[in-house]
């Protein structure tokens, strides 16, 4: 049965989505059937992999709407192992319905329990808020992992953050955990980097993954040819360091 990470953090641009997309490539490379789930309204890692939104047919939106199969929506990626269960702008209209339903906190879990055992690992890339969207994916998951950008104001919101887990864990989802707290653009050439990694060892102490994702002009550029970088640019600084943030993730899981 598949491992079930959320990838979360309520703070937006602190590369989520990048995250995402690239730790379940390497996940897959790794020769784990992988799939990413788009939860977030924006689509951005529906697009970054050269799903075209408009004739994609159904998406995460009709599902939580209840009007779709969950193993209808998913699309094989052009990687090997790889599938995602994409989103369209729509899923922020279906949210606000979903508010009345019953059951509501729930929905995603239940999707997936539909294919949970055709995969090793489902990535959840959740949106930048607090939102009921965030909640279901904490209700569904085993583990979460929190990107953080080693800029100032990282910090803010991470408290609220493990408050709302803390809740997840006691009404709805007792064996969620934290697995990791990953620093992200980080720049070693910066005193303020290493501040706020400094600073976010004080806080989270080992929770901290020794992987750090720099900041790379390939990283960027990869989602503009709907693409991951280890596919786009195998050998740069970002690849390498999602590769081993990969490797990192399998170990942690496996105990």
């Amino acid at each position: 049965m598949a491992k079930v990470i959320c990838i979360t953090n309520q703070k937006g641009g602190v590369g989520k989505t990048t995250t995402a997309v690239n730790l379940s490539y390497y996940l897959a490379k790794d020769k784990n059937r992988v799939l990413l789930v788009d939860v977030d309204p924006q689509g951005n890692a529906t697009s970054g992999l050269g799903v075209d939104k408009e004739t994609m047919g159904e998406s995460l939106t009709e599902v939580m709407m209840g009007a779709a199969d969950f193993a209808n929506i998913i699309h094989q990626t052009a990687f090997k192992n790889f599938d995602l269960a994409p989103t369209s702008p729509q899923l922020a209209n279906a949210e606000v319905e979903m508010v009345g339903m019953g059951r509501r906190f729930t929905k995603l879990r239940d999707a997936l329990a539909t294919v949970r055992d055709s995969y090793d690992y489902i990535i959840l890339d959740s949106p930048p808020s607090l939102s009921l969207l965030t909640v279901n994916g904490m209700i569904a998951a085993d583990y979460l992992i929190l990107p953080v950008q080693t800029e100032f104001y990282a910090m803010e919101g991470v408290a609220q953050l493990l408050e709302s887990m803390q809740m997840v864990q006691k009404a709805m989802n007792p064996h969620l955990r934290l697995l990791g707290v990953l620093a992200t653009m980080y720049d070693k050439r910066t005193m303020l980097s290493s501040q706020v990694l400094t600073e976010m060892e004080r806080f989270f102490k080992s929770k901290v993954f020794q992987t750090t994702i720099p900041r790379n002009v390939r990283v960027a550029e990869a989602p503009s040819h709907r693409v991951p970088v280890g596919a786009y640019d195998k050998f740069s600084k970002g690849a390498k360091a999602y590769k081993e943030f990969a490797r990192e993730v399998e170990e942690r899981i496996a105990g």
